[in-house]
């Protein structure tokens, strides 16, 4: 008997049942900082100015502001802030169908868009993706091999990879859609059957920070493609992939409305 069967057979079922039940893989995992407004200093401008991606802002009439689509979790703005107004935190499930939804501002109004799903309910137990890298620096590459490891199994969730866009219901863009990754990512989703729906996966995919600034980086996929699911994250880990495309199917809530985590 080969040794890797025997090891399977001694090992048994090692798959989560997470979405149902059992972990999701990660606990204790760092995920996006919180904004607390009200701890603000009025004449603060720490976290601004250390911040690398221009994720926060900050004005006069409505203090400081945070655009998840542009943070990429490194942490500065919290080792920066002296108020405690930013703190890390575990949150990672940050998939949401409205970009304005990632957008956290100190006086914005809690609104929960909830945009329409536009995924057949034929897809809801069937989806093919065909994965698109943009640009990518390979972190979200190394989180989507792992939708394939034993624990994730996406298969077992009826998520599958095609390699032809023709043969997909979804194409899955990472990358900041670098100018010459621009022709060949229109070119696919041109080739996908109607209705071609695009998850921007990694903040880069959403936003093209933190290399938009450069003269060969993109500015991800908005204003490009009509996007469906917008996931942060650098990289987004797997968990928050297999959240971001249950999303998409109308099988999982999102957790993110008005850049507020959890309402």
């Amino acid at each position: 008997m080969p040794l890797w069967t025997w090891f399977g057979l001694k090992a048994g079922r090692v798959a989560t049942s997470w979405p149902n039940s059992g972990p999701d893989g990660q606990d204790g995992v760092l995920g996006l900082p919180r904004l607390d407004p009200a701890r603000c200093e009025s004449s603060c401008q720490n976290c601004v100015t250390s911040c690398p991606t221009s994720a926060l802002s900050s004005n006069a009439l409505t203090g400081v502001g945070l655009d998840y689509g542009r943070c990429i979790a490194c942490q500065l703005c919290v080792e920066a802030c002296p108020a405690g107004a930013l703190q890390s935190t575990c949150d990672w499930a940050f998939a949401t169908r409205d970009r304005e939804d990632l957008v956290r501002g100190a006086t914005q109004a809690l609104a929960k868009r909830g945009t329409e799903s536009r995924a057949d309910r034929s897809l809801r137990k069937s989806l093919h993706i065909r994965h698109i890298d943009a640009g990518s620096c390979n972190g979200c590459e190394s989180e989507l091999s792992a939708l394939d490891s034993p624990f994730y199994n996406l298969h077992r969730l009826g998520i599958f990879f095609t390699p032809s866009p023709r043969f997909a219901d979804l194409l899955l863009v990472t990358g900041p859609v670098t100018s010459p990754m621009r022709d060949p990512l229109l070119a696919a989703y041109a080739a996908m059957p109607e209705p071609r729906l695009v998850m921007a996966t990694g903040t880069c995919a959403v936003s093209g920070a933190p290399v938009d600034g450069d003269y060969a980086g993109g500015h991800g996929l908005g204003g490009l493609v009509p996007v469906d699911i917008w996931l942060p994250g650098c990289p987004p880990n797997p968990a928050a992939l297999i959240h971001a495309l249950l999303v998409l199917l109308d099988r999982m809530p999102a957790r993110v409305h008005g850049g507020r985590y959890g309402t």
